[in-house]
């Protein structure tokens, strides 16, 4: 019998391969996180934005109305308070960003959407991503002794 948090994974990811199917036909958008939030952000166009923004609304709104009806002690924590340092979070926040605009693009953008598209460079895209996260979790677990 699959596990509780299996069922739950799988339908959420159905659900974002879902959205993001839709949104790539019914606007023919891409639904990078990094790009939506950084065109919501910059874009200059009129009426560019509205999309971006009912999109990210519906990306945090969601989760808060998941939260408040699940209640606290039903809901399921996906992470860790590791105690690590401010500046640690800090650095990891620049190394994400630095990695976003160097592959020109996000783990969504690139993971859900480009390997749907069976683009080559969101391939490769994603396998360095993965790589370089399982080599922190390492380094992280080594250095401070967290997961």
């Amino acid at each position: 019998m699959l596990s509780e948090g299996i069922v739950n994974a799988s339908v959420g990811g159905a659900l974002i391969g879902i959205a993001s199917l839709i949104l790539l036909l019914g606007i023919g958008q891409i639904a990078g996180i990094s790009g939506i939030f950084t065109g919501a952000i910059f874009a200059n166009r009129a009426g560019s934005n509205i999309w971006r923004w009912a999109f990210l609304v519906g990306l945090f709104g969601s989760s808060a109305v998941f939260y408040y009806f699940l209640s606290p002690e039903n809901a399921v924590v996906v992470t860790k308070n590791l105690d690590l340092p401010i500046w640690l979070y800090a650095l990891a926040g620049l190394v994400v960003g630095i990695g976003v605009n160097t592959a020109n693009g996000c783990t969504s953008g690139h993971g859900v959407c480009g390997i749907g598209r069976m683009s080559a460079r969101s391939i490769v895209a994603t396998i360095i991503f993965m790589v370089m996260a399982i080599t922190t979790v390492f380094v992280t677990s080594w250095l401070f002794g967290a997961g």
